[in-house]
């Protein structure tokens, strides 16, 4: 890394902690979301627990099932290292992204102890070690309404500012969306729920706490 671009790193950084609103965010920001990293793993350990209904769903039943995990995983980890270095020169999408998939866990909490739903029929498992810290490293089936795998690719989507960017998100997206339906961990409505949650959540976050990123 060039002199010239660490110190445009430092000075996006230092204008960004400088600006009383966004330092606020950041803080609150990583606040939330270090309480959520200690409080998913028990969340996710006690719903697995408890009874669910399962969905008869004609879209799974019509489609085999197949184990993608390696495919599902190179896609949002890829995408997640794309945020990750946007991030890391523009402050602002890492603190926006923080506060939506914040909003995102938080609602999919809400909505998983609400409709207590039963795994899939056929479904085959994901193996994933990065996200282990936030399932407690066990085997989570119960996790269903709605899509967080979704609803992480539409989170940076809606965070990264260059078109390039958002067209890989959103293809990834939508390619995540039809992966988790063949190895049947999701049913087809909590695909579908997931556009819609992050939208309203985005829309809500932006006209609230980032209205200088209205797209």
């Amino acid at each position: 890394m060039s002199r010239n671009v660490t110190l445009s790193l430092k000075r996006n950084w230092k204008t960004t902690w400088q600006t009383p609103s966004l330092r606020i965010l950041m803080l609150i920001g990583c606040f939330i979301a270090a309480i959520l990293i200690s409080v998913l793993p028990i969340f996710f350990q006690n719903i697995e627990k408890r009874p669910g209904i399962q969905l008869n769903d004609r879209i799974l039943s019509h489609t085999p099932a197949y184990n993608v995990s390696i495919y599902l995983f190179l896609i949002i980890w890829s995408m997640a290292l794309l945020t990750l270095v946007r991030a890391v020169y523009k402050p602002e999408i890492f603190i926006k992204y923080l506060w939506l998939y914040s909003a995102i866990c938080i609602t999919r909490m809400i909505t998983i102890t609400l409709i207590p739903l039963a795994p899939p029929a056929n479904l085959m498992n994901l193996v994933d070690p990065l996200t282990g810290v936030f399932y407690g490293h066990a085997n989570i089936t119960k996790d269903l309404f709605y899509s967080g795998h979704v609803s992480t690719l539409l989170a940076m989507y809606y965070c990264l500012h260059k078109k390039s960017d958002k067209r890989f998100a959103l293809l990834g997206a939508v390619v995540v969306g039809v992966l988790v339906l063949v190895q049947h961990v999701h049913y087809t409505i909590d695909v579908l729920a997931a556009p819609l949650f992050v939208f309203v959540l985005n829309k809500l976050l932006t006209a609230l706490l980032f209205p200088s990123t209205r797209q």
